[in-house]
């Protein structure tokens, strides 16, 4: 939650777009092919579909950096890249979900987002990859403070833009990879934290990232633990109680602001 909180921060200030997430780059989507391709082609165990949902995830990214080299990779290319590999991507593993295979249960219950399979040593993986991962995203608070007042006001006090973004939107890239793996690809997390962190008064670059790493967090641990007891003994996927709870107060948000 946290990373994709920072991750969204990134995006949403480099765009000039409040309404830019995580998921917009596609790198869930990536992610998501690759555990479809290991469920329904090499049905390997956790540790399998892991490493090929790291493999997807990494891909798009990939394609996505490239296509968008020779524009220095401006933000509208980044972005639009990914919605059109997304789109695509979600495509091929709805038609792997709709084939009726047993295994696309399980496909099904990663994609909304599930905590299910995360032991304490994933977790602790995936404290120790996010605290590597922000700590260099804070550490980036200047690129992030001046990158969004235009490519003139960057060149000018001596940011290389090509350099910058690629850092940038590879940084973006990793944090959301490195969550959608552990619990698949989460919805309005990267998107609220953002917003909830500039409601909250938080305008500049570092206080940004670290209010809305707070909010991530807490939407994800709030978003689990309604989803295992709202209706015990059943649970509801993490991802789709963010999904219920955010878009509603996405709405509210769009709806207050003149």
């Amino acid at each position: 939650g946290a990373m994709l909180g920072v991750a969204g921060t990134i995006l949403q200030r480099l765009t000039g777009n409040e309404m830019a997430s995580p998921e917009v780059l596609g790198i869930s989507a990536g992610a998501t092919f690759g555990v479809a391709i290991a469920l329904f082609a090499v049905a390997p165990g956790f540790v399998g579909q892991f490493a090929f949902a790291a493999v997807g995830a990494i891909t798009v990214l990939a394609v996505i950096l490239l296509s968008s080299r020779r524009s220095n990779f401006a933000p509208e290319r980044v972005l639009l890249a990914g919605i059109a590999l997304s789109a695509m991507v979600d495509a091929v593993v709805g038609v792997l979900s709709s084939t009726g295979d047993p295994r696309a249960i399980l496909l099904m219950r990663w994609i909304s987002g599930s905590t299910y399979m995360v032991d304490g040593r994933t977790a602790t993986m995936e404290l120790a990859i996010g605290a590597v991962l922000i700590a260099i995203a804070l550490s980036a608070r200047r690129w992030l403070d001046i990158l969004p007042l235009g490519p003139a006001p960057a060149s000018a006090v001596g940011i290389p833009l090509a350099r910058s973004r690629l850092a940038l939107f590879g940084l973006a890239g990793l944090m959301t990879a490195a969550a959608t793996l552990t619990v698949g690809p989460l919805s309005f997390v990267g998107l609220m934290g953002p917003h909830l962190a500039r409601e909250a008064g938080l305008k500049r670059a570092l206080p940004q990232m670290m209010g809305a790493a707070f909010i991530g967090g807490g939407l994800m641990v709030l978003a689990d633990l309604i989803g295992r007891t709202a209706v015990a003994p059943y649970q509801i996927p993490a991802g789709l109680v963010t999904a219920l709870i955010g878009a509603p107060c996405l709405m509210f948000l769009l709806g207050k602001r003149r």
